[in-house]
């Protein structure tokens, strides 16, 4: 009986320290300590990404006009090629016979054009006297303008089948590179309604350029001019520059996706890069150097009531934009105007002396677990102690 008094006395006063320790709130006291950065000079650039592909800026399918077996190329992939120069030929023996049944109707034409102007003069004369009626004088002017007409079309025909002629020699348009090749001598090409590609040639290779597309959600930021920088898989190692050159205004839709595509100049010098490689690209639509700068952070911190330590006071001022520092034992408030921002940065314009250390987070710590109030689930259940300060704090994600 004597022990288990004591052991109930024991009990007791386990009971009454258990309830002590939970009205007393059972945890240590926390203490906001908050994190600064200095107002610098910065960089500030906002840019979009995208993809495309890269092109020479002057290519030319060349093709063929009319029909024919390929008799000759002269030229392969990679050739280069000047301006005139034979690339390639057509069998011409059709063409040639083409051309000289031309030629012999032409003479035909001219044959009959010469009776009936010499008949034509003597109808003429005997009309004249009055030997032949008006009739008879008409149908032979009738019968000399109509030689007249076919001697016309006969000279277009030998015309227009030399030009054919002249077809079947294939020249290049441009100087350059030889891309592509669709033909192989003895294939047979025909020029219906379609002219038939027989090769693709880049004017030069070191000036070439990239097609981007670039979402409608981005394309307002994107100008002329703007400075890009881009990536190939072909050279992970490189960066290559260039700038907006074009911002074409015809969308294309594919999935219910639009995109708009701008051209981008691509300088290649050494020539690595090739046409119809993929290029990874970035376009900075937003570039300021060396201005003065601080975290965007710092122009949503706001200053707590609730975790303000002991002696500490809060010195507002109404501004549409501010910022806050510590100074001693006063978190005193500071009216900036700002300038332009890419969302982790903002441009200080005036208000605050370049090397100021501004208040821009905080964290809570001397209780069971320090942890930081940004890292905090805004979702989870918070001391009510702490209400406003969290309210401020989801307001600034």
């Amino acid at each position: 009986m004597k022990n288990k008094k004591v052991w109930m006395g024991v009990g007791a006063v386990v009971l009454i320290a258990l309830v002590i320790w939970l009205f007393s709130g059972g945890k240590k006291e926390q203490k906001a300590e908050f994190e600064t950065a200095k107002v610098e000079k910065q960089n500030i650039s906002t840019s979009i990404t995208a993809t495309g592909t890269i092109e020479p800026v002057t290519s030319v399918t060349v093709g063929t006009q009319v029909s024919g077996i390929v008799s000759k190329l002269y030229v392969d992939y990679n050739s280069v090629v000047k301006k005139g120069q034979v690339i390639a030929e057509l069998d011409k023996t059709n063409l040639i016979s083409e051309l000289n049944r031309a030629k012999a109707d032409l003479s035909s034409a001219q044959s009959s054009l010469n009776y009936e102007t010499a008949n034509f003069n003597r109808y003429k004369t005997l009309f004249e006297k009055g030997l032949v009626s008006a009739d008879e004088y008409e149908n032979a002017k009738l019968s000399f303008e109509r030689s007249r007409q076919t001697v016309n079309s006969s000279r277009e025909s030998v015309q227009k089948a030399q030009t054919n002629l002249g077809y079947a020699t294939i020249t290049s348009p441009i100087d350059g590179v030889v891309l592509s090749k669709s033909v192989e001598e003895g294939q047979t090409v025909a020029a219906s309604f379609n002219t038939p590609e027989l090769f693709t040639i880049a004017k030069d290779l070191t000036d070439m350029r990239v097609i981007a597309d670039i979402d409608e959600a981005d394309i307002g930021g994107v100008k002329e001019g703007q400075r890009v920088s881009f990536t190939v898989d072909a050279f992970p190692d490189d960066k290559f520059e260039g700038q907006v050159t074009q911002v074409r205004q015809q969308a294309t839709t594919e999935s219910n996706v639009v995109t708009y595509e701008v051209v981008i100049s691509a300088p290649n010098k050494d020539l690595k890069l090739k046409p119809g490689l993929t290029a990874n690209v970035t376009i900075f639509t937003l570039e300021k150097n060396d201005v003065l700068a601080a975290p965007a952070k710092a122009l949503r911190f706001v200053p707590n009531e609730a975790l303000l330590s002991k002696g500490q006071q809060i010195e507002d001022i109404e501004a549409p934009t501010k910022v806050w520092t510590l100074e001693g034992n006063t978190f005193k408030a500071h009216a900036v105007e700002v300038g332009t921002s890419n969302g982790m940065v903002t441009e200080i314009v005036s208000g605050i002396k370049e090397g100021t250390d501004v208040l821009v987070d905080f964290k809570l710590s001397g209780g069971d677990e320090p942890q930081s109030e940004q890292a905090q689930n805004p979702f989870m259940p918070r001391p009510r102690n702490n209400r406003n300060q969290q309210n401020g704090n989801q307001q600034k994600k």
